[in-house]
């Protein structure tokens, strides 16, 4: 598995298990549907965690082995602990870990705690949506349309996150309202997308744009770093630069 990117899917996984209807559209859960998307890609492996399992699947030794995080939670935000919270929180800004909440993970614990916000929003019934490729340069937009179609759970402005760094989709829906429904967030030395699509009652994951939309986001949001090449810390530099260069020779 030498050089591949680790990625770990933490799905709530609660609907699939209580509504017939939901565990029929993802028979695997939402979770083990991304995993398929994923396995599309060869250099890609990928380890799944819910909510249910001891410490939400994200062990220490999981969470020092993941390159991305992907989070899809909704009924259950508040079970998530906030010791888990807290270490992906530092996975993230100081190691590097790639972040990716999926729809409703606008209010998990650990997408608000990363960006610092509360990400509510407006939210309506499911109708038709257009998500527009305002980014087409992005490599998480690379070999997308200018925009595609979706039917998903309108979601709407204003939404209370902080500027994205960059914005990389921005959607329309039936109704009219609007949402930037592909956000990048760049904290500490990691980075985070937030994507819009994939309410569970609806079929987001089987379309082709989205899960061209993940597969490049995994790509895009691995870093080369590790927990061994950042410092951390707040240091006082004692040496100049250069004595500390040379010295490290």
């Amino acid at each position: 598995m030498a050089n591949k990117i680790r990625v770990t899917v933490w799905n709530e996984y609660r609907h699939e298990k209580s509504e017939a209807k939901i565990a029929e559209i993802y028979p695997e859960g939402i979770h083990g549907e991304i995993k398929n998307i994923l396995s599309e890609c060869d250099d890609v492996e990928v380890t799944l965690a819910t909510l249910d399992m001891p410490e939400h699947g994200l062990t220490d030794e999981v969470l020092n082995n993941t390159d991305v995080l992907i989070w899809w939670g909704h009924m259950a935000h508040g079970e998530v602990r906030d010791d888990i919270v807290a270490k992906v929180r530092n996975r993230v800004y100081n190691e590097g870990m790639g972040f990716f909440p999926i729809h409703s993970g606008h209010h998990s614990k650990p997408f608000k705690a990363i960006v610092g916000a509360t990400g509510d929003l407006y939210w309506g019934k499911d109708q038709p949506e257009i998500v527009w490729n305002i980014m087409p340069q992005h490599p998480i937009a690379k070999g997308l349309p200018t925009c595609f179609e979706l039917f998903e759970e309108m979601y709407g402005e204003p939404f209370r996150i902080p500027q994205p760094d960059e914005l990389i989709f921005n959607s329309w829906f039936e109704q009219g309202n609007v949402f930037r429904s592909g956000c990048v967030f760049y904290r500490g030395v990691g980075k985070v997308f937030y994507f819009q699509p994939g309410h569970e009652a609806c079929r987001s994951f089987y379309n082709e744009n989205v899960r061209t939309v993940i597969k490049n986001a995994v790509h895009w949001l691995k870093t080369d770093l590790t927990p061994d090449n950042v410092d951390k810390g707040c240091y006082h530099q004692r040496a100049s630069v250069l004595e500390e260069l040379h010295a490290k020779k």
